[in-house]
């Protein structure tokens, strides 16, 4: 039995929907993968974070001519 061009439109129809379903489910595996990665970066133990600190900003115990 052949098939007919409406099935196989409709088939089409739905392998490219199948395939969109696909790519919005990997995109979001990426975002949520990018969103921990930031989460994870921006957590610093507080020693490094007062290390950046005392380095960005000029020491108050140097003399001023």
């Amino acid at each position: 039995m052949a098939t007919t061009p409406q099935k196989r439109r409709k088939e089409m129809k739905r392998l490219e929907k199948q395939r969109e379903k696909a790519e919005r489910r990997a995109q979001r595996k990426l975002a949520n993968r990018r969103q921990k990665e930031l989460l994870a970066d921006s957590t610093n133990p507080a020693g490094d974070e007062a290390s950046i600190t005392s380095a960005a900003e000029p020491s108050e115990s140097a003399p001023q001519n």
